[in-house]
């Protein structure tokens, strides 16, 4: 299997600008370049896929660049849904250092930002040398614009669609960058920058675009979103535990094609991971397979290791083993309820309608069914407060082997 059929079966590939591209995936050794905005101080886990594919070309020989548009996020690309809110020079410079810091660690691209050589273009010298060769007409007929021209779209985010084919442009004419990859959704941005390429350096310029599928769920909603909000590959902001438990909770309609794009794990792997979700899909290997994989990848392995023991102190309730750190990681994301702190043990057990009368919560506590952060209570008389929180003024109350629940002491 070449490298290009390899990206194929991975779900990788969308579409090309030229079938030429194939042959230098194959055997070339191209410079390419992959494009995003500052519009937040981390990457989500929506654009690791990208970034895994910048790092599969480098491994077999091409040479990423990664681009931090510290000029195109004071426009903001167009979106389908409506104008962008504009950021200030401060959020998106801080954004960028983020971004550009970020990126360096995780992977170690070449970084370039298009601000380097727009910030000094002039108003005319834009109209005259770039705006001259996009014709209206063209520029409408792009999918993006196309979608937003019964709702309006502001002259801003229609001329992006310029500034980004000056960034291929001028890194093809500075860094011989030859290849431009970006979603699906980039199509009109790529193609216009290979125009623009085109009518200034003349037909021989041999330059391609590729684009990749956006990532989704079954339900056809974008990848990177949990009930808790996005999923971001900043520790900070996502810990390794959290990261572990979304990408163990996906779906097995979703989990192969996640593990294809978003791992390296050999195709006789991601296959026997097939057969064992088809065969016993209980055992969840393809699930453990996938977070294990992602979360070493953006963590290391003491990440890893901080994730699986949070999970194994929930599922075995020895939450007496964490660390505060990994303590507030473990209820982050736990549905809580709030209580009045200094009930005792029956009155909250009713309370909060863990149980139903006063009677039922006597006999669990004196049955041994009840412990408080990991340790069985007996006392039924026990005051539940800010002495006995779990972490911060959480408190984690199980009921049997299978029922926790995080209550917030008021």
């Amino acid at each position: 299997m070449t490298l290009f059929e390899e990206l194929q079966w991975r779900g990788l590939i969308n579409d090309v600008t030229d079938p030429a591209v194939i042959d230098e995936v194959n055997n070339g050794e191209f410079t390419f370049y992959i494009g995003t905005d500052p519009t937040a101080d981390s990457l989500h886990i929506g654009h690791y896929s990208s970034l895994l594919m910048a790092k599969r070309l480098q491994k077999n020989g091409h040479h990423p660049l990664m681009l931090v548009g510290g000029a195109t996020g004071f426009i903001g690309d167009p979106k389908a849904t409506g104008e962008r809110s504009m950021l200030t020079a401060e959020t998106l410079k801080h954004n960028y250092d983020c971004l550009h810091d970020q990126i360096q660690k995780l992977f170690g691209f070449e970084m370039v930002n298009n601000l380097d050589w727009t910030k000094d273009i002039t108003i005319i010298d834009f109209l005259r040398d770039y705006g001259k060769l996009f014709n209206v007409n063209y520029m409408l007929n792009k999918e993006t614009v196309k979608k937003r021209l019964d709702s309006g779209i502001s002259y801003t985010e229609f001329s992006y669609m310029i500034l980004q084919s000056l960034d291929f442009l001028t890194l093809y004419k500075e860094k011989n960058c030859t290849v431009q990859i970006g979603g699906q959704d980039q199509w009109g941005n790529i193609t216009s920058g290979l125009e623009l390429i085109r009518k200034v350096c003349g037909p021989e310029a041999k330059c391609y675009g590729l684009t990749m599928p956006l990532i989704t769920k079954a339900d056809g909603t974008k990848f990177g979103k949990s009930e808790s909000g996005t999923v971001w590959l900043d520790p900070a902001k996502t810990s390794p535990y959290e990261l572990y438990q979304f990408l163990f909770n996906t779906g097995d309609k979703d989990v192969i094609q996640y593990i294809k794009k978003l791992t390296f794990l050999t195709k006789e792997e991601i296959e026997a991971l097939q057969v064992s979700l088809e065969n016993e899909p209980h055992l969840r290997a393809a699930q453990k397979a996938l977070a294990t994989e992602v979360v070493r990848d953006l963590h290391g392995v003491e990440g890893l290791e901080s994730a699986l023991k949070i999970t194994e102190a929930l599922f075995r309730g020895k939450l007496q083993d964490l660390n505060e750190q990994e303590r507030r990681d473990a209820v982050k994301n736990m549905e809580k309820m709030d209580c009045e702190s200094g009930m005792n043990l029956v009155d909250l057990l009713v309370a909060t309608k863990i149980a139903s009368s006063k009677r039922e919560a006597r006999e669990w506590v004196n049955g041994n069914s009840i412990a408080i952060n990991g340790e069985k209570v007996k006392d039924v008389n026990l005051i539940v407060d800010q002495t006995v929180a779990y972490v911060d003024d959480c408190v984690i109350i199980k009921r049997g082997k299978k029922n926790n629940y995080c209550l917030t002491l008021k």
